[in-house]
C-alpha cells in the first residue's frame, strides 16, 4: 500500500502536468483546424468552388516553374450577361458553377483552376503536346453541353477556349501566357473550337480591356 502511495506521489504531479497541458494543446489543435478551414475558404470562391485569383496565380506559377509540359487555358462564358439578365442571377450562378465543375473534372486534382472575374476562367495544368489536341477538343465538348437549371430548363452555353504553352509562346511568364491564351480565345470565339496561341498572340493589342486574336492559328475540337 505504501509503495502504491509512494508511486502516486512521485508520478502524480507529472501526470497531472501532462494532462493539464493536453487541454490547451487540444484547444489549439481545434483552433488550427478551424483556422485552416477559414484560410482555405479565403482561397476559394464560394459560388464556383474554384481558386480565387491570388490563390490560382500562386499555384499556377508553381506548376510553370516545376514542369515543361504545362499549358495555360482561358475560358470565357459567352452570353453570360444575357443569361444572367434574362433568366436571373440564380440561373447565372448555376451556369458559372456548372462551368466550374466541368473545368475541375477536365483538369484533374493537380491543376490550378481559377475563376478570375465575371465570366472569365483560367486553368494551368500539365498538358503533353502529344495529347493536347485530343484534350482540348474534349474540353470544348464538355463546355458546350447544355446546363440544366434548378427549374428544369436548359441553357445552351457557349464557352470559347484559348490555350498557350511556354514552348509555343517562347515565354514562361504566367501573365503573358494568359494574355496570349485570351487572344487565341478570341480567334475561336465563333468557331466552336479551342485555339492554341502562337508567339504573335502575346503582342496583340488590347480591345476594350480584352485582347483581340489574330487569324491563322490552330483550332481544335469544333463543338457538335
Amino acid at each position: 500500500m505504501d509503495s502504491v502511495l509512494h508511486a502516486s506521489g512521485r508520478f502524480g504531479p507529472r501526470t497531472l502536468l501532462i494532462t493539464t497541458a493536453a487541454v490547451p494543446l487540444t484547444g489549439w489543435a481545434i483552433h488550427a483546424v478551424a483556422l485552416h478551414k477559414r484560410l482555405a475558404a479565403t482561397r476559394r470562391d464560394p459560388l464556383t468552388g474554384l481558386l480565387r485569383r491570388d490563390a490560382y496565380t500562386a499555384r499556377a506559377r508553381r506548376l510553370l516553374a516545376r514542369r515543361d509540359d504545362v499549358a495555360v487555358v482561358m475560358v470565357d462564358a459567352d452570353r453570360f450577361k444575357e443569361i444572367n439578365d434574362g433568366l436571373g442571377h440564380a440561373a447565372g450562378g448555376t451556369v458559372l458553377a456548372s462551368i466550374a465543375g466541368r473545368l475541375t473534372a477536365w483538369a484533374g486534382p493537380r491543376a490550378a483552376v481559377g475563376w478570375l472575374r465575371g465570366d472569365e476562367f483560367a486553368v494551368t495544368l500539365q498538358l503533353p503536346v502529344d495529347y493536347s489536341e485530343q484534350r482540348l477538343a474534349q474540353l470544348v465538348r464538355m463546355l458546350h453541353t447544355p446546363v440544366v437549371l434548378d427549374d428544369g430548363r436548359t441553357v445552351d452555353v457557349a464557352a470559347p477556349v484559348g490555350a498557350a504553352t511556354p514552348t509555343a509562346v517562347c515565354r514562361r511568364d504566367l501573365s503573358l501566357l494568359q494574355r496570349a491564351a485570351d487572344a487565341a480565345l478570341y480567334d475561336g470565339k465563333h468557331s466552336g473550337r479551342a485555339v492554341l496561341a502562337t508567339a504573335a498572340h502575346a503582342s496583340v493589342p488590347s480591345v476594350n480591356g480584352r485582347r483581340a486574336g489574330r487569324p491563322g492559328t490552330a483550332v481544335w475540337g469544333r463543338a457538335a
